[in-house]
């Protein structure tokens, strides 16, 4: 979600802080075609967003391999304001591709924004760091529809333990009975961390789960496969309070630095071309070896190739459109377009899941939240001076501490039928916040309930309309087109009414805030329906355009092992790839397929 989380007069004030802050590293990212050392590589990797940079990592471990990485966006260097997390949600325009959704009839006729990193390190560099790793359940699915027992939960551990440097927090606070460290790794890349700043609802957060049990139940950690209940939020977050995307864990300076590793920015790619393969075999024939792209939307086209292979990693929607204009896809609606169709895989930029959410805002009876600081330019520039010496302070966190996941009733599965992967796999996330979840009003102080549907049944596609590959592709993610969903989300409302009844809120919720203040736990369900499709938008978790399925399989886009089906030489590796969304935030499921995905790269190529 493209979101506005402070006033135009602060972020002036914010530049004025920044101007001074240094860049995670200096190293050399190339900006021109013309200045690359070379024009072909072992491996070519398209996006330096949260899978290609682990990509990028892992491949340039072998010295003896030479690898490129050609990003949309700029450098994450000097972009002082997304390594902050508490401004995680107002992301300028300059770092987002700036996509918004068709039409779409389950929100009432609405258009939404569709965030996606434009950036150095992808979704990554522009996320809220939530660390969800999803249910044991869900990768148990990936493995049972791909055939492949190397996507189990079981199985996927080493690639997680390589993933996560689990830190203490920012403010290096007791974390006993917070996490499970049994479940958690300390040597990884990319750090995790717990809540570093204490809210006032902290407390009350698990009074009220106390109070009520039932499903309002304490689980130590939501990240040991079984994920129901509540429990403290972790997050990509470093000891020092500053986000952790994969540019800056991947890409730190020893790992960018390596001689084998180029990395160029602003290099917007067209298509991957093929040639006729004539010694390895492939149903089409042909091997995608080669990638046309341009630094300016009307500039020359340039090419680059690789000896052993192309690896996609441009994201669910650029994947997508990258294979689209490139000819692979539905052979029929491609021949209609204007575009050659080379290979007939009508899977391409379909089964498009997203996770539907609702922010809910009620007034409360305090002044202890984070309201003030988003419409304070004063009170924000002494909590930055002390951010900026002391690396502490609210700015370490996004605004929530805790997280918590539900199933439904088994009435309501048993009536719309059940898309969770498992008993154990939930339906419903629940996070509390400390203040208005957006730009609050000039008044007031707030606590946010966000609810989301983190199992939908609901599917949409990526397509294309253009032969121009540089065009906007057509992004409609379907949502609440499946009942399903849209009894999913009253259920939510239930539960967080539920929630919110337990006594310790008495006398510090002061009354619901909007339009949230014409509904109640007993309203009907075309009452609720209504506010739900006006007041529904994206999470930002987009995935499955680009499913894998089984060896053999007459649909789906990659094998088990995520080569693109019927050619040689491109593979794909990003949350494109997912047949079934994670049952939680994706950002941990796509850093585990990248890393499984190296593996596999390196296996072949060794």
């Amino acid at each position: 979600m493209l979101f506005r989380l402070v006033t135009p007069s602060i972020w002036v004030l914010l530049i004025w802080l920044f101007s001074n802050f240094n860049a995670f590293c200096s190293a050399v990212l190339y900006n021109s075609f013309s200045d690359l050392p070379s024009k072909t590589y072992d491996f070519v990797i398209i996006g330096g967003g949260t899978a290609g940079n682990v990509l990028a990592n892992r491949l340039t471990e072998n010295e003896d391999w030479s690898v490129l990485v050609l990003e949309a966006g700029g450098t994450n260097i000097d972009a002082f304001e997304i390594d902050v997390p508490f401004f995680s949600l107002n992301i300028k325009p300059q770092y987002d591709w700036n996509y918004t959704s068709t039409v779409q009839s389950g929100l009432n006729n609405r258009t939404i924004p569709i965030l996606r990193g434009f950036i150095l390190g992808g979704c990554s560099s522009v996320n809220g760091m939530f660390y969800t790793r999803g249910s044991a359940d869900d990768y148990n699915r990936f493995a049972a529809v791909t055939g492949d027992e190397g996507w189990s939960w079981d199985n996927i551990q080493p690639f997680l333990a390589l993933n996560e440097r689990f830190e203490p927090p920012a403010d290096r606070h007791n974390t006993s009975g917070q996490f499970n460290p049994v479940v958690h790794s300390f040597s990884g890349v990319n750090a995790v961390s717990l809540p570093g700043f204490p809210t006032n609802i902290d407390s009350m957060v698990f009074d009220a789960v106390d109070e009520l049990g039932g499903i309002f139940h304490y689980n130590e950690d939501v990240n040991s496969g079984t994920p129901l209940g509540f429990g403290w939020l972790q997050k990509t977050v470093t000891s020092q309070g500053r986000r952790s995307s994969s540019a800056t864990s991947y890409l730190a300076p020893e790992f960018i630095s390596r001689p084998n590793l180029d990395v160029l920015l602003n290099a917007r790619v067209a298509r991957v071309l093929p040639n006729v393969s004539l010694t390895e075999h492939s149903i089409s024939g042909l091997a995608f070896r080669t990638v046309e792209f341009a630094h300016d939307l009307d500039g020359p086209r340039q090419r680059v190739s690789a000896a052993k292979e192309v690896i996609l990693s441009a994201g669910v929607i650029g994947s997508s459109q990258i294979l689209l204009n490139s000819g692979i896809g539905n052979s029929t609606t491609l021949f209609d377009l204007g575009i050659t169709p080379l290979v007939n895989l009508p899977s391409v930029g379909q089964n498009l899941t997203d996770q539907p959410s609702i922010s809910n805002e009620f007034l409360v009876n305090t002044t202890q939240t984070f309201d003030d600081l988003k419409r304070n330019a004063t009170l924000l520039n002494e909590v930055y001076t002390e951010f900026n010496k002391s690396g502490m302070g609210p700015l370490v966190d996004t605004g929530g501490n805790q997280i918590s996941f539900f199933r439904l009733n088994e009435s309501l599965t048993d009536i719309y039928g059940d898309p969770s992967s498992g008993k154990n796999s939930p339906h419903l996330e629940m996070v509390p916040g400390n203040g208005f979840f957006l730009t609050p009003p000039a008044t007031g102080h707030y606590l946010s309930m966000s609810i989301v549907v983190v199992s939908p049944a609901s599917r949409g596609s990526v397509t294309i309309n253009s032969t121009n590959p540089f065009a906007p592709p057509l992004i409609d993610p379907g949502y609440l087109t499946s009942p399903f969903d849209l009894a999913a989300m009253r259920q939510a409302l239930e539960i967080m009414f539920q929630y919110l009844s337990a006594p310790i809120w008495d006398g510090y919720i002061l009354s619901a805030f909007g339009t949230l203040a014409n509904i109640t736990s007993l309203s009907d369900d075309n009452i609720l329906n209504t506010y739900i499709r006006e007041s529904s938008s994206s999470t930002a978790h987009p995935v499955g355009t680009a499913a894998m399925s089984a060896k053999g399989a007459d649909y789906g886009v990659v094998d088990p092992d995520l080569r693109v089906k019927g050619v040689v030489g491109l593979r794909i590796v990003d949350a494109s790839v997912f047949p079934f969304i994670t049952s939680a935030h994706t950002q941990v499921p796509t850093y585990v397929i990248a890393e499984r995905a190296a593996a596999m790269v390196k296996s072949v190529w060794s």
